[in-house]
């Protein structure tokens, strides 16, 4: 077993290890590029083999529609922090009826980003032994943070992330536009972020991906 198998199969241990009577929420965090939707995608498929019901959803969905979304400027890094996510729907339609006290009756999106349109999908039930796959930016602000039964942060230096996406994004975009959006948004949103947040410290597994392939558990958790 590789590293990477080593890792997930330990945070899949971990998520069975979570004893909750609503669907386990998990946040996958990290920075744009950090490997984050990656982690979550695998997660959801090992918990899947082991017979876990699995709700996968991504914070992308959870965007304000483009015309909305960027009152202080295009590439401003408090923008992308404060701006650019509907928080309260997120906890409205999805984290809040997963959770204590909820119906566990969740919509896993309210916006399409490939049409850039509100959506309303139908709502699901999801069994009480459900887990919820949530990978995103900024999830572990202060005002998602009690929302989350397990919490993991993906660890990847910035700099690193700004070569990835050159690579990601170059069927949509020249790396001069990818690299100026990461070092003038993403990057110092990620470091207004840690400032105010602190999001490697409030989680419960942190994951150092500079080498996707080796990815490194930092942080052991309890359960």
């Amino acid at each position: 077993m590789g590293a990477r198998d080593e890792l997930l199969a330990a945070l899949a241990a971990a998520v069975q290890a979570v004893a909750v009577a609503h669907p386990v929420r998990v946040a996958v965090d990290g920075a744009p590029a950090a490997g984050k939707t990656t982690l979550a995608d695998e997660l959801a498929a090992v918990l899947r083999g082991q017979g876990r019901d699995v709700i996968r959803a991504t914070i992308d969905d959870f965007l304000v529609p483009r015309a909305r979304r960027y009152p202080r400027g295009e590439y401003s890094a408090e923008g992308c922090y404060f701006d650019a996510h509907d928080r309260t729907a997120l906890t409205r339609v999805l984290l809040d009826p997963l959770g204590p006290g909820g119906d566990r009756r969740f919509r896993p999106a309210v916006y399409d980003h490939a049409t850039d349109t509100v959506l309303a999908p139908p709502v699901t039930t999801a069994p009480a032994g459900a887990v919820l796959v949530f990978d995103g930016v900024f999830l572990l602000r202060p005002e998602l943070l009690d929302r989350w039964d397990l919490r993991i942060f993906v660890s990847t230096d910035l700099e690193r992330t700004v070569a990835r996406a050159v690579v990601r994004e170059r069927a949509v975009a020249s790396r001069a536009d990818v690299e100026r959006r990461w070092r003038e948004r993403y990057i110092p949103a990620q470091r207004l972020y840690f400032a105010r947040a602190d999001p490697a410290g409030h989680a419960d597994v942190v994951v150092a991906n500079d080498d996707p392939q080796r990815p490194v558990w930092l942080v052991r958790y309890p359960g």
